[in-house]
């Protein structure tokens, strides 16, 4: 039978030390490595809540963008993870993983020029890119019209004409600032809801590691007795347990 600390997470002591330093340090860009500790342990509300806070300290931090916009994806708020996604990939053209990400939303929404398009930027560089092509098959595109769409693209690249884009339903040009918009509309109370959110969050890790500390003593304390148990049950079967 399972103590208590059977159900903390296997990375437990990584997002402990994590978590210390960027409570020490809330400027620090350690809130990435935070954060992609907390999705390993499927606790995408907390990277969430971290990248966000992260992000008003670093805006313009293209891997942390895009993690945030995993986390959206993972909690199902998927406009703000087209949002934050685009921005990114409009900072970053070939980050492969928001093209990714990115993708698998689209078909999943149905938005078919918009999949393409992603999976084209991930086809660009890598042709025979399993994924991409899987999402496109399932799109209904074959591989002849997969192959022409990226001909199109590189004549277009050679002849110095830019290369006409669908229209999708994320905004042209969203800044992450926008993608908080989402969450906060506020903007008179902005700074405050800042303020409290930071003091929010550094509460949050504090209980935390104040909870596994606890956990992890009662586990402890757990194991000695059964030790203690076990040696009892030897020296009785023995005949040495001393008389007290």
């Amino acid at each position: 039978m399972g103590g208590r600390g059977d159900h903390m997470p296997p990375n437990a002591e990584a997002i402990d030390k994590l978590a210390l330093t960027v409570a020490r340090e809330p400027g620090s860009k350690a809130f990435l490595a935070l954060a992609e500790e907390y999705g390993k342990a499927g606790m995408w509300q907390e990277a969430a809540a971290i990248l966000e806070d992260g992000l008003r300290h670093s805006p313009g931090f293209i891997t942390a963008m895009v993690t945030l916009g995993r986390a959206y994806e993972q909690l199902g708020q998927f406009v703000k993870a087209i949002a934050i996604l685009e921005e990114a990939v409009r900072l970053s053209p070939e980050n492969l993983r928001a093209h990714r990400i990115l993708a698998k939303i689209y078909a999943a929404q149905g938005q078919k020029e918009a999949a393409v398009r992603s999976c084209r930027a991930i086809l660009t560089v890598n042709p025979k890119d399993q994924e991409a092509l899987s999402i496109c098959s399932a799109l209904g595109l074959s591989p002849a019209e997969l192959d022409a769409d990226r001909l199109a693209g590189r004549m277009a690249r050679g002849a110095g004409r830019p290369i006409a884009e669908p229209v999708v339903q994320a905004p042209a040009r969203v800044s992450t600032a926008d993608v908080f918009e989402l969450q906060d509309a506020d903007s008179a109370g902005r700074t405050m809801f800042a303020e409290q959110r930071k003091q929010r969050i550094v509460a949050q890790l504090a209980q935390w590691l104040t909870s596994i500390q606890q956990r992890r003593r009662d586990r402890n304390f757990l194991s000695t007795k059964l030790d203690n148990g076990v040696e009892l049950t030897r020296g009785k079967e023995s005949g040495t347990v001393p008389v007290i």
